[in-house]
């Protein structure tokens, strides 16, 4: 029996799912991910650097807070899975940035981000080894506030940068001390589009993949209504491929999902067979 072009490239787009779904499998009876939007965005806190001219620029990072009301001196909360530690802010140029936090946070508008940082602050000079403790104005230490004032939409995933600019946030006095006064720009944008459905049943849980051609771009699981959400695709054409972890169902393959940036695209359900 003969082959088309279009079997050929169902099939390889069937083993490219295959391959990738094989580690994940293991773990589909275990993970449940929060697929729906809810009222949620997801945001991504990058930090990043302008150089200086240092050897090397420690900052402690404890926290990373948003405030999505119009109350600036409380309203605050703290963003989930914080990556708190001590950043050479040096080594994090030519777009070598590092991810603190990755969060569900509240859709409609950021007015202000708080970036609350510790006490071990260091600067080393050009030609020496020695760290210079980085003073800290009083006012700053219940955190840096920065004006966001932007909208973020229901299930798209956005990024934003945390430019620290190190040549002017480092002030030298006439007595030799360094005062860290934070300058930092922020950028904020909407990572892509997004893809929303339900697959059916819903009794067990499905891998869902977007793929371009024979590459898989994003995936995820399905929860306990059977929904999900791919995030963060950039505008293009897409399939979407469905793995049941029941294996006495069949895989399943959507074609042509039109995707928008900062646009979620809805499907119609997706019925499985046995």
């Amino acid at each position: 029996m003969r082959t088309t072009k279009k079997q050929n490239m169902r099939t390889r787009l069937m083993i490219s799912a295959l391959i990738l779904s094989l580690v994940s499998i293991t773990v589909l009876s275990s993970c449940k991910k929060d697929n729906s939007a809810n009222g949620k965005a997801r945001l991504q806190v990058y930090l990043s650097d302008d150089p200086g001219d240092y050897e090397a620029v420690y900052i402690d990072v404890k926290d990373v807070q948003i405030n999505v009301t119009n109350d600036t001196s409380g309203g605050w909360q703290s963003l989930q899975n914080v990556h708190a530690g001590v950043y050479d802010l040096l080594k994090l140029v030519n777009d070598d940035d590092t991810l603190l936090s990755d969060s569900n946070i509240p859709s409609g508008r950021i007015h202000q981000m708080r970036l609350v940082l510790g006490t071990e602050n260091y600067v080393k000079t050009q030609g020496t080894t020695q760290l210079i403790k980085l003073e800290t104005p009083s006012a700053q230490q219940s955190g840096l506030k920065l004006n966001i004032q932007q909208d973020v939409l229901d299930g798209i995933l956005y990024t934003i940068a945390l430019d620290f600019d190190v040549s002017k946030s480092i002030v030298r006095t006439g007595n030799s001390k360094y005062i860290l006064k934070p300058t930092i720009r922020t950028i904020l944008n909407a990572a892509g589009g997004s893809i929303k459905g339900v697959v059916m049943p819903k009794t067990f849980q499905s891998a869902v993949y977007a793929v371009q051609g024979v590459d898989t771009v994003a995936s995820t699981f399905t929860d306990s209504e059977g929904g999900y959400l791919l995030r963060g695709l950039a505008a293009g054409t897409y399939g979407v491929f469905y793995k049941p972890s029941d294996v006495t169902y069949k895989d399943s393959l959507r074609t042509n999902i039109n995707v928008l940036l900062n646009t979620i695209t809805k499907i119609d359900t997706t019925f499985l067979h046995q």
